[in-house]
């Protein structure tokens, strides 16, 4: 004699549910707004979990070059997690003799840790471009802004024109500009400003401008929009008040046009931390960023659970400046 697991009356239930479910989730409305969800588990969510794995395990001279998380043995299962990685990336290069105070103890640590004195040229370069974007691309959108209607379509096209070609090929031909015997030194020559070419090309200067040059249409187009939606009253009530320009530009423009600057900060920081091309085609080649320390132990040491680590250390300081933009918003929103 057999029997149902469950009485009938139950099993209608659940079936009814779980028709419920699936029309809930065959929503084309709910499908629609999954789209994005599903993008970012897939692209973003997924391979940083696999990385992040890779992290906490050591190198091996295996295919693929690390230790497995998980060891099946005699009907066990075993976890080899390892910290060595991030042991290496902090204290890596550190005396063991004791420094004389902490200010001296941090100096000694950005001094010999590659990794570390990597990370903070990384974020310094990534502030100073962000900062010259800034200054470059304000005046810029401001401009673009009150320009004719006729003509500010094509000043903006011009602004998004170059980010049409190759990326590769732009650095190339900034490359062309900056040696030694390149259009600008050549320039300078011709007009007797120099006497001999200045070694531009393989510095930092070098790598500032290509990165300004590469990411400025990231600033301007977000302030140019904050500008576009300027209420003009409030600007207009500061002169019948008798306010100066700047303190009209300093109390009234830039607060209101700030949002558009964040935005343009984050577009540009974010990804200027983890360059590779262009300090690698412009930059001198001891004074390594991270992304050219990534690809030094991922290709050229094939060392993936610290490359691992390093990428999980760095996206963990680029959350920072995103969490905070969030929180921004969220507070102007509210007020």
């Amino acid at each position: 004699m057999t029997g149902s697991l469950y009485p009938a009356s139950g099993l209608a239930a659940r079936w009814q549910k779980l028709m419920i479910l699936v029309k809930q989730i065959a929503n084309p409305r709910r499908l629609v707004i999954g789209i994005p969800y599903l993008w970012l588990l897939i692209f973003f969510a997924l391979p940083f979990f696999i990385v992040f794995k890779i992290s906490f395990a050591e190198y091996a001279r295996s295919l693929p070059p690390y230790t497995s998380l998980f060891e099946f043995e005699d009907g066990g299962m075993t976890i080899n997690i390892y910290f060595n990685n991030f042991k290496r990336l902090f204290l890596d290069g550190l005396s063991s003799e004791p420094a004389e105070n902490y200010w001296q103890l941090l100096k000694d640590v950005f001094e010999q840790n590659l990794y570390l004195k990597s990370y903070l040229h990384s974020l310094s370069m990534a502030l100073y471009t962000t900062v010259l974007c800034i200054l470059v691309g304000y005046p810029l959108a401001w401009a673009i802004a009150h320009s004719k209607p006729s003509s500010r379509n094509i000043l903006l096209l011009l602004v998004i024109l170059p980010s049409w070609t190759s990326f590769l090929i732009r650095i190339y031909a900034l490359m062309g500009i900056l040696s030694d015997k390149g259009i600008l030194n050549n320039t300078l020559l011709w007009l007797g400003v120099i006497d001999e070419p200045i070694a531009i090309l393989r510095t930092n200067t070098a790598v500032l401008t290509g990165m300004v040059y590469a990411y400025l249409p990231f600033m301007v187009l977000p302030i140019y929009n904050a500008i576009i939606k300027l209420d003009y009253t409030c600007v207009e009530a500061a002169q019948d008040l008798g306010a100066k320009p700047f303190t009209i530009f300093r109390r009234v423009m830039f607060p209101l046009t700030l949002n558009g600057v964040i935005a343009g900060s984050m577009l540009v920081f974010i990804p200027t931390v983890g360059e590779y091309v262009i300090p690698e085609l412009l930059g001198a080649s001891d004074n390594l960023l991270i992304g050219g320390v990534l690809s030094l132990e991922f290709f050229n040491n094939r060392d993936w659970p610290m490359a691992s680590a390093l990428a999980v250390i760095m996206l963990i300081i680029l959350i920072v400046p995103i969490i905070a933009f969030h929180r921004y918003q969220r507070r102007s929103l509210a007020n």
